[in-house]
């Protein structure tokens, strides 16, 4: 007995070391470590989406400098606030951001224009992106919504081409485009001639321009505006002359503008969405 209580006591401070030493190098059980990658339709980040074919990304995070061509826009009376993702371009009356337009867009064939917008129902057409044209009254692409006949529950989202011909894409209505942030997203596919309107994810209009082909900006669409219409700026663009009595600017935010060089499929521009969402 008493040598058994003096092996106690001669190994037991090593026994409570090396318990110690086995509990601090035992790392705890993380269930979050071993869950598979949030995927949504084969993709687990935004950037993978239409990777090699992005041509222009305005995040807006207190910048106004596209990311992939780093032209630098000017920034006119507006700002920086609290965005879909980060920060957005807060717009204002008056007040508009206005960049020379990078090479790549302007050689685009097909494309597709992603963004969020989140404004209320002002007066005046409210424009969040317009492809200038200095010998039109409108631009070689203009999205607006429409100044007559927007409700609190609907607008109608318009969409303007002017390139080799001209087209007028009218019948996108969407659904209560005031009730806060929006996924707004375009396509044109150059080998079937088709235009495609989608909200948040979904199929609003489509619309298919028969021998289109390849788009073509003309060599006077030279520059793109966040917030307005080409007649709306300082000094004003195109043929107009000046400013529209009926035209206005944007004053809620516009964020992750999104420009590819090919139209997305409808699987890849839903997939877009959700994980902007998820901020990936």
């Amino acid at each position: 007995m008493i040598m058994k209580n003096s092996f106690i006591k001669k190994f037991l401070p090593l026994l409570v070391i090396s318990g110690m030493l086995f509990t601090s190098c035992y790392k705890k059980y993380d269930p979050k470590t071993y869950q598979p990658a949030f995927t949504v339709n084969g993709y687990t980040s935004s950037s993978a989406i239409g990777a090699g074919s992005l041509v222009g990304y305005w995040a807006f995070d207190g910048s106004y400098i596209d990311s992939i061509s780093k032209v630098v826009a000017t920034n006119v009376n507006t700002s920086f606030t609290g965005g879909f993702k980060g920060q957005a371009l807060q717009g204002a009356d008056k007040g508009y951001v206005i960049s020379d337009l990078p090479n790549a867009i302007k050689n685009l064939n097909s494309f597709t224009i992603d963004y969020w917008l989140k404004t209320p129902n002002t007066s005046g057409i409210i424009t969040p992106i317009t492809i200038s044209r200095d010998d039109q009254f409108w631009g070689a692409l203009d999205m607006f919504y429409e100044n007559g006949g927007r409700t609190d529950a609907t607008a109608n989202l318009k969409v303007h081409f002017n390139g080799q011909s001209e087209v007028w894409f009218t019948n996108g209505f969407v659904s209560n485009p005031w009730s806060g942030w929006q996924n707004i997203a375009l396509t044109y596919d150059a080998a079937t001639s088709t235009f495609t309107l989608y909200q948040n994810g979904n199929v609003i209009a489509s619309q298919t321009q028969a021998g289109l082909g390849n788009i073509v900006f003309p060599a006077t669409a030279t520059k793109l505006i966040f917030g307005t219409s080409q007649f709306q700026t300082n000094p004003s663009l195109g043929t107009a002359g000046g400013v529209q009595s009926w035209a206005g600017y944007l004053t809620g935010q516009l964020d992750e503008v999104r420009i590819y060089n090919k139209a997305l499929s409808a699987s890849d521009i839903q997939a877009l969405m959700v994980l902007q969402g998820k901020g990936k």
